[in-house]
């Protein structure tokens, strides 16, 4: 009858360690999956092309499988170059006016109007370019890794150098 209680007491230690241990990895799991907010003004914005900054929202954009979402601020007149990406793409406009269009060679007349709200998905490989009107931001989100690739290099304009003046010491 003893060897019984010792086998018991011993079972119910074990079952309740079990139950710890799930509830412990239950517990981190869901501190893990916590919700996220991102403020506007804690964007890390970096330029990236003439006119256009890009900040990260979410994710490693770099990563291959993992979900991103990134921010485009543009100025504008910005004009982005016929590109495509190795994945899918999905724009949403937060702000201003994005133009679209689609094909291997940048062609105003091609251009389609994006408001605010507006959302267009291409899938990858797909060449297409923008315009800006007036100062835009746009969400890009999707599944690493967001590479852009250019389908004329020579046409892309480097972001605008620091003014030389703001960075020598007065005499």
């Amino acid at each position: 009858m003893k060897m019984n209680r010792v086998w018991n007491v011993l079972a119910v230690m074990a079952a309740a360690v079990a139950i710890t241990a799930t509830v412990s990895s239950q517990e981190k799991k869901e501190m893990a999956e916590a919700h996220m907010i991102v403020r506007y003004g804690d964007l890390k914005w970096t330029p990236i092309l003439k006119g256009c900054d890009l900040a990260t929202v979410s994710g490693d954009s770099s990563a291959d499988g993992a979900p991103f979402v990134v921010r485009l601020r543009c100025v504008d007149g910005a004009k982005i170059p016929a590109h495509w990406h190795p994945t899918d793409e999905n724009v949403t406009v937060l702000k201003g006016t994005f133009l679209v269009g689609m094909g291997e060679t940048f062609d105003e007349s091609k251009l389609q109007p994006m408001n605010v709200g507006s959302f267009v998905s291409m899938p990858k490989e797909m060449r297409h370019y923008g315009m800006i009107k007036g100062e835009t931001i746009v969400q890009v989100h999707g599944m690493g890794p967001f590479k852009v690739n250019w389908v004329n290099p020579s046409e892309v304009q480097p972001p605008d150098a620091p003014a030389a003046s703001a960075a020598k010491p007065k005499s």
